[in-house]
């Protein structure tokens, strides 16, 4: 019985693997029926269930999963992603906290890999806090972001947005500088410098930073709207 199981639990397994989750489900399903104590199948059936939109029926899948292995970190993130995707943002957060202290009791010495995505999590939570206006939620999130991974320049970038829509300026115009020190060619750091330059009054410094936008990425359209917007001022 012990070996049939094993034998499906790999046929599934595969199958989940080449992509084929319409015929694993079934058999990943068989699997925990005959043996309930598989985490990694759990995860794979909250994985399909994610893909076929069912957010509840995939996070009591990772949560089991969990109850099975509570150091599991890929449950423990796709766990965070089904309560994003269900609105549950405290829920997620807590999530988020619980998997890093498990990964290691201090954030710096996380794995990369496992910091990375944590920190991409923190990333989308952030940005759905500034779509709200909420600029205060989303600088705490963007910063925890920053805290595990310091060197995105997309979450530096928006961290400039939400602290601009603080009014802290001078804030935000030195995380743009350093996102665009970190990728030059991360148009949206240089767009929004400049929008920054702008609104302080610096409207040369905005000119200047628009054109060498445009000219080290040609297809920066915003950088070209502002740019005409501003030469039209200016006549």
């Amino acid at each position: 019985m012990e070996q049939l199981t094993n034998e499906l639990h790999d046929r599934a397994i595969q199958l989940f693997e080449e992509g084929k989750y319409s015929e694993a489900e079934p058999l990943l399903k068989n699997v925990i029926s005959a043996n309930p104590g598989y985490a990694d199948v759990h995860n794979k059936l909250g994985m399909i269930f994610h893909l076929k939109g069912d957010f509840r029926q995939a996070a009591a899948y990772f949560k089991r999963a969990l109850e099975i292995n509570p150091n599991y970190t890929e449950a423990s993130l796709n766990l965070v992603i089904a309560y994003n995707d269900m609105g549950e943002f405290k829920k997620a957060r807590e999530v988020f906290s619980l998997a890093a202290q498990r990964a290691h009791p201090t954030p710096a010495a996380i794995d990369p890999f496992i910091a990375g995505k944590i920190a991409n999590e923190h990333f989308k939570i952030g940005n759905i806090y500034l779509d709200f206006g909420m600029n205060d939620e989303a600088i705490e999130e963007f910063n925890k972001a920053i805290k595990l991974f310091p060197r995105l320049p997309d979450v530096l970038t928006k961290l400039g947005m939400a602290l601009r829509n603080k009014g802290r300026l001078e804030d935000a115009i030195s995380h743009f500088a350093k996102a665009k020190e970190l990728n030059p060619e991360y148009g949206p750091a240089r767009v929004q410098l400049g929008l920054s330059y702008y609104i302080k009054g610096l409207t040369r410094l905005a000119f200047e930073e628009w054109e060498k936008a445009i000219k080290k990425i040609p297809e920066l359209k915003e950088a070209k709207t502002y740019l005409s917007l501003l030469k039209k001022g200016e006549k």
